[in-house]
């Protein structure tokens, strides 16, 4: 149920079958405010925060300047994300630079991302990388197997073939199109425009997914998250409803099929990232909504 100023009421309607009323579906949310936790890695680098969805993970890092995040072997494609800070990528023997208030794709294989000066750096990986997975503060999380949400499948790989590929998140707002999303292989992003002071009460947006997760990564502001389950057949899946507060920075892994919205509430700047695994289909075939679309095809 969207507003009809929100660009997300143009989707097409869901697929008959929702799960909403299917019973056995019920799952907690996966909460994690890194502003009040201990980092899971202190080291030279600086220190990192690691927390997981099924299909993805997020590593928030408060980045030493100038000290190398390496990936060796790393499996497959993810996601560096400099909100503030430049920095530099090295993979397959050659260094990229990547200016401030980027967004960027790294290839599988051997890399490392610097942040020149030190701040903030937040790296999105698939949870087919087993090493980070582990170490995520909700590793258990997912002990119990979420048999709805699809096995992970990445998408094709791009056009032109494997090399670090770097976008500018100074991207004008534009009516019709929702936020500013990139997607690769594993993962799609979307840094949302941000909101100036309290999101209005009147124009708010709940709506679920049958099938996938929706990571929200808050970097700057404050929110409250609203979370309903649906009440089945089934007393044992009823949930109170929940109102989360969370402040920056922060990451709330929703699962599905709950019924969902968020608030922006801070008095200042407030900056939400989506992030999904693999990339959404019925964001993709909007015309214009995914800004590299050019540069990795969808499925067959």
């Amino acid at each position: 149920m969207y507003d009809k100023s929100d660009p997300r009421a143009s989707l097409a309607p869901a697929k008959a079958g929702s799960l909403l009323s299917q019973t056995g579906l019920v799952a907690e949310p996966q909460v994690a405010r890194f502003y009040q936790a201990a980092p899971q890695i202190v080291d030279a680098t600086g220190k990192t925060w690691l927390h997981r969805g099924h299909n993805f993970l997020v590593a928030y890092s408060e980045a030493a300047a100038g000290m190398p995040f390496e990936r060796v072997g790393q499996v497959d494609e993810y996601c560096v994300l400099l909100p503030k800070a430049g920095g530099s990528i090295v993979w397959n023997g050659e260094r990229t630079e990547v200016p401030g208030y980027s967004i960027a794709f790294v290839p599988p294989g051997n890399s490392s991302v610097t942040v020149t000066g030190g701040g903030e750096l937040v790296r999105l990986f698939s949870t087919q990388n087993g090493d980070l997975a582990e170490a995520c503060g909700n590793a258990r999380g997912y002990d119990v197997p979420r048999a709805h949400i699809p096995p992970f499948q990445p998408w094709p790989e791009p056009n032109g073939g494997w090399k670090v590929r770097v976008y500018s998140l100074d991207v004008a707002q534009k009516e019709g199109r929702f936020g500013r999303i990139f997607r690769c292989t594993t993962l799609m992003v979307n840094v949302l425009d941000p909101y100036e002071g309290p999101r209005d009460a009147s124009k708010m947006s709940p709506h679920h997914h049958d099938d996938f997760e929706q990571g929200s990564l808050a970097l700057a502001g404050e929110f409250t998250h609203y979370l309903r389950w649906t009440w089945t057949s089934d007393m044992a899946d009823w949930r109170d409803d929940q109102a989360l507060e969370m402040a920056s920075p922060s990451l709330l892994v929703i699962p599905p099929p709950v019924i969902h919205t968020t608030r922006a509430t801070g008095a200042g700047t407030n900056l939400l990232v989506d992030i999904f695994s693999p990339p959404r289909e019925d964001f993709s075939l909007k015309p214009g909504w995914v800004l590299n679309a050019d540069d990795y095809p969808m499925p067959d």
